[in-house]
């Protein structure tokens, strides 16, 4: 298992890597309806901190495969082999979700983290194996840290439910700190090109899932209620958002712009709030959909910020991590930090603040259009 050339020409995702990012939208899609059933029933606090934390832990061992099989890639059957037994892992951690939301039970999330992860040790300790000098040692510390940080996630069953919020901040920083400390002496090989296309695929995985997702929010509000004229505007603004949300993600080419690991930390751990809103907006639908009814225990405000505020989020984090490196100018900057403020605005629409937002969206897309076809994008920092 050796290192890959950073230069590589035509690197793209393998049928392998697709599969497993495949393997991700059961856990997305669980905690997402979570979260929906927790705020629909009007429990913020409790819905938001465990869909951080289960997110968290998803994106997390999403993140750290993608970026080791970038640099380390071999396709061989060993390497499929453990690879299967992370997707399995991804499985198990998804089919305790529920319990973890509802009775704060974390056993079955932490038994299938543990599978993900120590298979992610058996990779890396692989690596090790096959290399020398700087490169050995930056192998074996990210096999040590991610074990020592699998033993800190004890703590999510063993102690008291109240401890578990103080828990989880403590080991996901230890989680976050790995990386940096791994890779103090030496980089890993990463390629560019291949990591923004595997982040690319997967944030049109998670979009995905929020199509899915509102669509059978508004599939079983028609069957119980055959009101177009409630369920079209909720429908049209959610698909406008989606699809804004595309085009504002991939209207810049980023792997010219990730050069070093500086560069590619920010942008890379900036992503689980690219992530993470995107997902949350199709939560946000079906709470949007469950509130016109009148089954929901919020407030027609309250509602139409489970989709403003995770939407102007998203528009935001895509500027602030990734867009901005390629616009020019003042007015270019500006679009997409504007937008998301009069998406908050929205808000304050009521049942026709879903719409509102999707037509903020459209015309940020068309504005961002306009602008870039006049001035031309910024060169690459």
């Amino acid at each position: 298992m050796r290192a890959r050339r950073r230069d590589e020409p035509h690197r793209t995702a393998t049928p392998l890597e697709l599969f497993f990012d495949l393997c991700f939208v059961v856990a997305i899609a669980q905690a997402g309806q979570q979260l929906a059933h927790a705020l629909a029933e009007g429990h913020p606090g409790h819905g938001i901190s465990g869909y951080l934390m289960l997110f968290f832990a998803i994106w997390w061992a999403w993140m750290n495969f993608s970026w080791f099989a970038s640099a380390y890639d071999t396709d061989d059957p060993l390497y499929r082999v453990v690879t299967l037994v992370q997707m399995a892992g991804v499985l198990i951690l998804a089919a305790g979700v529920p319990r973890a939301f509802v009775h704060g039970d974390f056993t079955v999330v932490w038994c299938g983290y543990l599978v993900m992860r120590l298979a992610m040790v058996t990779q890396w300790l692989r690596a090790a194996h096959a290399c020398r000098g700087a490169e050995r040692r930056t192998a074996l510390r990210y096999a040590l840290g991610v074990t020592v940080c699998q033993i800190g996630w004890l703590g999510l069953i063993a102690l008291p439910r109240e401890d578990i919020p103080r828990v989880f901040a403590v080991v996901a920083l230890l989680e976050l700190a790995v990386p940096a400390l791994a890779e103090r002496e030496r980089q890993t090989a990463w390629h560019p090109h291949h990591i923004a296309e595997r982040y690319g695929l997967f944030t049109l995985i998670v979009l995905g899932e929020t199509v899915a997702a509102a669509t059978v929010a508004v599939q079983s509000a028609l069957d119980a209620r055959d009101e177009l004229s409630v369920l079209l505007p909720i429908a049209g603004g959610g698909l406008l958002l989606v699809f804004a949300a595309y085009w504002i993600y991939f209207a810049v080419p980023i792997h010219r712009h990730l050069r070093s690991n500086r560069q590619a930390f920010r942008w890379g751990y900036g992503h689980y709030l690219v992530f993470g809103s995107a997902a949350a907006v199709g939560a946000g639908i079906e709470i949007a959909v469950e509130e016109a009814f009148g089954r929901a225990q919020l407030s027609a405000f309250a509602a139409a910020g489970c989709v403003t505020v995770p939407a102007a989020l998203f528009m935001m984090t895509v500027w602030l991590i990734h867009s901005r490196h390629h616009k020019r100018g003042a007015a270019q900057q500006l679009v997409l930090p504007v937008s998301s403020l009069l998406v908050l605005v929205c808000t304050f629409a009521g049942h026709r603040a879903v719409l509102a937002a999707g037509l903020v969206a459209s015309g940020t897309v068309a504005a961002g259009v306009l602008l870039t076809s006049r001035q031309g994008a910024a060169p690459v920092e």
